[in-house]
C-alpha cells in the first residue's frame, strides 16, 4: 500500500508553469479585496500551490494557514477551476467551511463511502470514488492532514488523477494519526514535493497566550505559569483529589461563565485512560455533576459503564455501515447516509428499553440508533484522551497533569492538548510535570515506510530517464 501511495504521489506532482507577473497581479487583487497583505512566505505558499501538483503547507496555530487557503481559493476560483475542500473529521470540515465560506466535507463523504465491514484494518472500506470514477476536480485542499492514516491516504490518492493539484495543510508537530502510519511527517521528510513551513505568529494571534505558549512548547522553551494572561492558566495542585475537585469546579462553574459556554462544551483532556486522573474515572465523576441522575431519565449499564439520557458520548471506532438520518422538527427525514467515525461526539437523546435501542444525536443533527449490542462503540466523553482530541477545537480545555510514563508524557502530547483550545487553557496539577513534558522529545516509534517507498520510486524514475 505504501509503495502504491508513493507512486501515485509522484504521478500527481506535475509542474504547472504560470506567468509570474499574472500570478502576482492575482495575489494583489485578492489582497486588495480582503484588506490584508501577505508576507513573502505566505506568497511563496500561494505560488507553490498554483505551480505544483503537490504542495504541503505546515505550521502551528496563528501562522496564517487559513489566510493562505483563502487566497489560494480565490486565485483558483478566478481561473474558473473546480476546487474541493476536505478534512479527516466532521469537526475539522465544519471549521474549514466556517473559515473559508466554502463547503468542506469529510474525506469519507468526499470519496462517497458506501458502507463496509466494521473492522480495525479498514479492509471493508468501499468508496464510490476511485480510479474508475475519480473526483471531478482541478484542485483538492485537505486540512488537518496530520490525522490522515495510510489507509485514508491510499483511498484519497486512488480518487485523484494527474492534473489535479493536491494541497496538503496541517501541523506536523501534532500527534500522528490514530490509524497506522505517520503520513504527513513521512511525506515532508521524503522531500518529493515543495514544503512551506510557516513559523511566524501574526499580530492578532500574538495576543493569545495559547498561541504563544504552544509555539514555546513546540520549541522546547519554558512557558510562564504565572496566571498573568487572560487565556492560559495553571492551577498548582499535587494531591489527586485536589486536582479532581478543581477540575469539577472548572467544568461546572468557572469555565462556562468565563468563555460563555455550556459545561458540555468544556473539554477535559487527560493523557491516559486508566488511573484516578484517567478518562475512565474522570468520566464517572463528571457525569454525576454535568448530567446527574433524575426521575424519568433512563439509564443503561454496559460493561460496567453507566450511560443515561443526555450523556455526552464519543464514537470510538469507525463504523462504515452505521446508518444515520437528519430529521425536521416534525420528524420528517430529509437526509440519510452511512458511517459514524472514530472521534464523533454526540448526546444520548433516548434510551428505548423495549426496543433495546439508544438514540444519539451527533453534530450537524445526525441521528443514529445503536442496538444495545453496539454500545461498545461508544464511551462517555466529558473527559477524553488527548489522542482522541485530534482535529477538534473547544471553547475551553482543562488538562489535569500529575506524572505518568515518560514515553507518553512528552512535548508532542502537551502541544496537541494546548492547541485544542479556542478561548482558554487551564492546566491543573504539577508544574514540574509540565516542564518535564516540554523537555521530553521522546515519541513512540512508528514503523512506517512511506518515506522510504517514495525515495525508492524517485530513484526508479531517475533510472528510467
Amino acid at each position: 500500500m505504501e509503495m502504491n501511495c508513493a507512486g501515485m504521489l509522484l504521478d500527481l506532482n506535475l509542474d504547472f508553469p504560470v506567468e509570474e507577473e499574472l500570478l502576482q497581479k492575482r495575489i494583489r487583487e485578492v489582497e486588495k479585496r480582503q484588506g490584508f497583505c501577505l508576507d513573502d512566505l505566505q506568497k511563496k505558499a500561494v505560488h507553490q500551490a498554483v505551480q505544483n501538483g503537490v504542495t504541503i503547507i505546515t505550521g502551528g496555530p496563528g501562522t496564517g494557514k487559513t489566510t493562505i487557503i483563502n487566497t489560494i481559493l480565490q486565485v483558483f476560483d478566478e481561473d474558473g477551476m473546480d476546487v474541493l475542500l476536505a478534512a479527516p473529521t466532521g469537526r475539522a470540515a465544519k471549521r474549514m467551511s466556517e473559515t473559508t465560506g466554502w463547503e468542506a466535507q469529510t474525506i469519507h463523504r468526499l470519496l462517497e463511502l458506501n458502507g463496509g465491514v466494521n473492522d480495525d484494518d479498514k479492509s471493508g472500506m468501499h468508496f464510490e470514488r476511485n480510479k474508475m470514477q475519480p473526483l471531478e476536480a482541478d484542485v483538492l485542499i485537505v486540512d488537518e492532514f496530520s490525522m490522515v492514516d495510510i489507509y485514508l491516504l491510499n483511498a484519497l490518492l486512488n480518487a485523484l488523477v494527474p492534473g489535479c493539484r493536491l494541497i496538503i495543510v496541517g501541523d506536523v508537530n501534532q500527534l500522528p494519526s490514530v490509524g497506522p502510519g505517520n503520513v504527513l511527517r513521512d511525506m515532508i521528510q521524503s522531500e518529493f514535493c515543495n514544503v512551506v513551513r510557516l513559523n511566524q505568529i501574526y499580530r492578532q494571534e500574538a495576543k493569545s497566550q495559547i498561541v504563544v505558549n504552544a509555539h514555546k512548547i513546540n520549541a522546547g522553551e519554558a512557558i510562564a505559569l504565572d496566571n498573568q494572561s487572560v487565556d492560559f492558566f495553571h492551577l498548582e495542585r499535587y494531591k489527586i483529589q485536589d486536582i479532581i475537585n478543581v477540575v469539577i469546579q472548572l467544568v461546572m462553574k468557572n469555565m462556562p461563565s468565563y468563555v460563555d459556554a455550556s459545561p458540555y462544551d468544556i473539554q477535559v483532556l487527560a493523557p491516559m485512560r486508566k488511573g484516578e486522573l484517567g478518562v475512565e474515572n474522570l468520566n464517572k465523576i463528571l457525569q454525576r455533576f454535568v448530567n446527574p441522575q433524575e426521575m424519568g431519565k433512563k439509564e443503561r449499564e454496559f460493561h460496567g459503564v453507566l450511560f443515561r439520557e443526555q450523556d455526552k458520548i464519543m464514537q470510538i471506532k469507525n463504523d462504515y455501515q452505521m446508518k444515520w438520518k437528519k430529521v425536521t422538527r416534525f420528524g420528517d427525514v430529509y437526509e440519510e447516509g452511512t458511517g459514524v467515525f472514530n472521534g464523533d461526539v454526540g448526546i444520548i437523546q433516548r434510551i428505548y428499553e423495549t426496543e433495546e435501542v439508544v438514540e444519539v444525536e451527533f453534530e450537524e443533527g445526525k441521528m443514529v440508533e445503536y442496538d444495545f449490542s453496539q454500545m461498545d462503540e461508544m464511551e462517555l466523553a466529558y473527559a477524553i484522551t488527548i489522542h482522541k482530541s485530534q482535529g477538534s477545537e473547544y471553547p475551553a480545555v482543562v488538562i489535569p497533569i500529575l506524572g505518568g510514563p515518560r514515553m507518553l508524557m512528552n512535548r508532542n502530547l502537551l502541544y496537541t492538548a494546548v492547541t485544542r483550545a479556542k478561548k482558554c487553557v487551564t492546566l491543573v496539577g504539577s508544574k514540574e510535570t509540565v516542564y518535564q513534558m516540554i523537555g521530553n522529545v521522546h515519541e513512540q516509534k512508528r514503523y512506517s515506510g512511506l518515506c522510504q517507498r517514495i525515495h525508492d520510486r524517485m530513484l526508479e524514475e531517475q533510472g528510467e530517464c
